[in-house]
């Protein structure tokens, strides 16, 4: 399958990759694996942007992560998008969050929904994720954590292109 859009993503903190972690571990001692992408970091997504926009996108992360601080962060409860494939950690929403979430609309998103912040857990069809739900409860803690790096991605299949470290 050929590359269809750019995500520019909010990476968590090592301690919060570590709950998450932790909490995906639940969902796969419990059966559960996912359709989601394996191998990246979990992260809150931004904006997504069309792939001619590439230089322009990678221009913007650099840009950003050179002015913005780590943003604290508290992720209070879980969610289930619409349609019911998308299992997340919600972060409630801030002043910093929302302010780096319109920086990231620099360049004209193609984001199709209101932006909605979150952090992926596991992706599967309706009926799995209904059933994954209680597993993740039984392990869900809310935990303070921070963004410390922005990371430009290709999707499908996934190409890295560029992480970029925020100001400490």
């Amino acid at each position: 399958m050929a590359e269809q859009f750019l995500t520019l993503m909010a990476d968590l903190d090592d301690d919060s990759q570590a709950i998450m972690a932790g909490w995906y571990e639940a969902l796969t001692k419990a059966g559960f694996d996912g359709q989601q992408t394996h191998g990246l970091p979990f992260h809150i997504s931004l904006a997504t942007y069309p792939l001619e926009r590439e230089a322009e996108a990678i221009s913007l992360a650099r840009k950003l992560g050179e002015h913005w601080h780590e943003i604290p962060f508290y992720i209070s409860h879980i969610g289930v998008f619409p349609g019911g494939r998308v299992l997340f950690g919600a972060p409630d929403m801030s002043p910093e969050l929302l302010a780096l979430h319109n920086a990231s609309e620099e360049i004209a998103s193609t984001q199709e929904y209101v932006w909605t912040p979150h952090a992926t857990i596991m992706i599967d069809e309706p009926d799995i994720v209904a059933r994954a739900l209680p597993a993740l409860a039984g392990s869900f803690a809310p935990f303070y954590g921070k963004i410390v790096r922005l990371h430009l991605c290709a999707f499908w299949p996934t190409r890295e292109i560029v992480t970029v470290e925020l100001v400490k």
